[in-house]
């Protein structure tokens, strides 16, 4: 009996060792048939709507993108480049069959665009030539203001030393008639006559000394106003010119794209529009 049962456990574990096996394969050949039959559902390509949707967020998000700083044309070729592509994604939806119209509209469109932000950066590279000449304006009138008072300085010292050499004669002259006035006469020595001539003679030095000093303060004095008028009139012109360029350079902190760059999304927009409206969705 012992013989049997060793042998009948032989056996049912034989049948186990088969039925586990069988099940294995079973359950492989289930797996099998499963992975053939479920497979991922395969997703629905967008409308032609949404994908123009897609296409309108993008131009409304492009239309409206301001530039941080100054020179703003440095953000002008990836902005392009962004912009192509959104009309490019647009294009190549299966959804979308764009037609001889829409793609004139939309070449137009890219042309118009292309040709404004190229006037634009032209137009922002002559302001920053503007601002270089504003900074070498400013410089002018320092160097003017400087060269003025240097000049006005060494005529001032002319003037003082001329006169204070003319006002030493007429002092001269001054005390040699008060000398000569003094002097007594006689009719042997210094008779009246001669001291006459004297001081008609010191006296006409001194009217002539006079009249020299007179005329060299009038010259000084027209000299220093004409160096004057001279100097207002080249800082007037430097300041209206500085005045001038300020007023151009103030446009340098707006970017003037942004209102052309809108006008190119709209336009895209309306293109956009206007494809689906003449091929409608099926």
């Amino acid at each position: 009996m012992g013989f049997r049962s060793q042998s009948g456990s032989r056996r049912g574990a034989g049948q186990r060792f088969q039925k586990s096996q069988h099940e294995k394969a079973k359950a492989k050949g289930q797996k099998r048939k499963s992975d053939g039959k479920y497979l991922p559902e395969e997703t629905s390509a967008p409308s032609p709507q949404e994908a123009a949707n897609k296409a309108l967020s993008g131009l409304s998000k492009l239309g409206t993108q301001t530039f941080a700083l100054s020179p703003f044309s440095q953000y002008f070729d990836d902005w392009l480049v962004n912009l192509r592509n959104v009309l490019s994604e647009f294009e190549s939806n299966p959804a979308i069959s764009e037609d001889d119209q829409f793609i004139k509209d939309r070449s137009q469109i890219f042309l118009n665009a292309e040709r404004e932000l190229a006037e634009k950066r032209f137009n922002e590279s002559a302001l920053e030539e503007a601002a270089k000449t504003l900074s070498e304006e400013n410089h002018r009138l320092v160097e003017i203001d400087a060269k003025f008072a240097s000049k006005i300085k060494e005529i001032a010292q002319k003037r003082n030393s001329d006169i204070e050499s003319l006002n030493k004669n007429v002092g001269d002259f001054e005390k040699e008639l008060e000398r000569t006035n003094q002097m007594k006469t006689s009719f042997f020595g210094f008779t009246k006559k001669a001291k006459a001539r004297k001081q008609e003679e010191i006296t006409r030095k001194l009217n002539a000394a006079k009249s020299e000093l007179e005329l060299a303060v009038q010259n000084f004095t027209v000299e220093q106003e004409k160096l004057h008028d001279e100097y207002e009139k080249s800082k007037q012109a430097v300041i209206e010119k500085v005045q001038n360029l300020e007023k151009t350079i103030e446009k340098l902190e707006t970017d003037s794209s942004l209102e052309a760059r809108q006008a190119a999304c709209n336009a895209l927009a309306n293109a956009v529009n206007a494809l689906l409206l003449r091929k409608p969705s099926s």
